[in-house]
């Protein structure tokens, strides 16, 4: 039987809050963290389920625009796993990862890949607006939808958390702040590829063309970034 002791249990030589810890850690590791964001998805649901309160959504159906978000996610999804592995969607964002970065394009090969899953997002979204059926004014602004990277590197911790696998660490963190930033600003539009200089030099991205940003957040060192822009 296991004796109790302080705030734990002694499980053979190590406490219960020990093992729990064991058996929830799966390693740690390094590489890459991408995330692909929608910009404008939350005000544009907003708008949506406002606009349809009264009719699709009192009907219990759920309006076309709820399925097209759905399908672009998707369509990120495509694009980008494999060389990445998906950890998960976040509303309006696909995170991945990269352990081997061997699977990954480098240099200008990665801007490539990343403007590809651009373009077949556009694609999507064109294709989306020919057979719209409703022609409200919050479905119509389908159009202002928008998508943008956020590439970072360092080391993070995989855990399994209720049956899930789950990235944690600081960089992870950093990874998720960097979507707030002053990219759009500095480039005058909304679709862009922000990549840290801890990735552009782990894969040999080239500077051509870039912007350089300098971003700064509670708790960490300023950060260093370049900012494409997607066309």
């Amino acid at each position: 039987m296991a004796q109790r002791v302080g705030l734990g249990l002694v499980v053979g030589s190590a406490t219960y809050a020990e093992t729990m810890i064991r058996s929830t850690q799966t390693g740690s590791a390094a590489g890459l963290l991408l995330l692909a964001d929608i910009s404008g998805y939350t005000g544009f649901l907003q708008n949506v389920a406002e606009a349809h309160r009264d009719d699709a959504f009192a009907g219990g159906q759920v309006p076309d625009a709820y399925g097209l978000v759905s399908s672009l996610l998707d369509g990120i999804i495509e694009r980008v796993v494999p060389p990445f592995t998906l950890s998960k969607v976040e509303g309006d964002a696909v995170f991945a990862f990269a352990r081997d970065e061997e699977d990954v394009p480098r240099g200008p090969a990665l801007l490539d890949c990343l403007s590809a899953c651009y373009a077949s997002f556009r694609e999507r979204l064109g294709g989306a607006m020919e057979i719209w059926t409703c022609r409200c004014t919050a479905c119509s602004r389908v159009g202002g939808l928008d998508l943008k990277f956020v590439l970072h590197a360092g080391s993070y911790v995989v855990q399994s958390i209720a049956g899930g696998r789950e990235l944690v660490g600081p960089e992870v963190v950093m990874a998720h702040r960097l979507l707030k930033n002053h990219a759009a600003e500095l480039i005058g539009q909304a679709a862009y590829a922000l990549i840290t200089e801890a990735a552009a030099s782990r894969l040999g991205v080239p500077a051509d063309g870039a912007r350089e940003l300098i971003e700064t957040y509670e708790h960490y060192p300023p950060i260093a970034a370049r900012v494409y822009a997607l066309r």
